[in-house]
């Protein structure tokens, strides 16, 4: 017979892995300014107007790093697929986000590695529950995924067009103006086609200057064909679902719906009182 985990472990799980609840949502919101502080001052820290306030630093790093190691304690405490959030995105990026304070301990100037734990930032769109953006980062997804073949296939002409253009200005302006190799051909067709265009290496020629401006128009319209190709796999998804924050006590994984008792991903129970 299975043994039925303690009730505080449940309230605790609730709280630190769901922002369902007001206290869940209380501790995320707590979290997120910790991660803003000491993003700030990691990033204070290498100014080198404020070296006199080195130990300063040096004391709320530690006091930062303390309390996320207690959150990654309690992380682990509470979840049951210990493996599987070790191993997940946002256990490696918990984990990484403590280990430069103790590595500095051995080798210095690993703490600039800290500013790892901005990426923790992507969790506020979970902890402020914004289901639209979740909503609408499932179907930009979906979008990607069904135009992958299409967007391949637009790509391989754009690579092609740039081999095509930048070994014809190697030809036509040769090495006296500035096009020395057909890599700096090459180059110089990227920087144009895609409309940056530095101007460190520019056609002098008529023919050149003819197919520069060939090129320029032609990277105007490569910018709206992506563009295009997604937003018309975005019109074809139907899919409206309302998606909430809670996650599978199991696999782990957001993204389900209102009224969901079980995992669509795993078919686990989603609340097991």
């Amino acid at each position: 017979m299975e043994q039925r985990e303690p009730k505080w472990k449940k309230e605790l799980y609730r709280i630190i892995f769901e922002a369902d609840t007001p206290a869940g949502k209380l501790f995320d919101i707590g979290l997120l300014i910790v991660i803003v502080l000491s993003t700030v001052v990691i990033t204070l820290e290498s100014v080198p107007q404020f070296e006199e306030y080195a130990y300063i630093f040096n004391v709320l790093e530690w006091i930062f790093t303390i309390l996320f190691t207690i959150e990654y304690i309690l992380r682990l405490l509470v979840v049951k697929q210990k493996r599987r959030y070790v191993f997940s995105f946002f256990g490696i990026v918990d984990l990484l986000s403590i280990l430069p304070t103790y590595l500095s301990l051995i080798s210095s100037g690993a703490q600039v590695f800290i500013v790892i734990r901005i990426i923790r930032l992507i969790r506020i769109f979970r902890i402020l529950k914004l289901a639209q953006f979740i909503g609408a980062g499932h179907t930009l997804r979906s979008a990607l995924m069904a135009s992958r073949y299409k967007i391949s296939v637009f790509l391989l002409i754009v690579f092609t067009s740039v081999i095509i253009s930048g070994t014809l200005m190697y030809l036509i302006e040769g090495a006296e103006n500035g096009f020395t190799s057909i890599p700096v051909g090459l180059y110089w067709a990227v920087s144009t086609m895609t409309t940056v265009s530095y101007g460190d290496i520019t056609p002098v020629t008529a023919l050149g200057r003819t197919l520069a401006s060939f090129i320029m128009i032609l990277g105007y319209g490569i910018i709206a064909v992506p563009t295009g190709i997604v937003s018309a796999e975005m019109l074809d998804l139907k899919s409206k679902e309302k998606l909430t924050t809670q996650r599978c006590p199991h696999c782990l994984k957001e993204g389900h719906d209102n009224d969901a008792i079980h995992c669509k991903f795993c078919g686990a129970k989603l609340n097991e009182e």
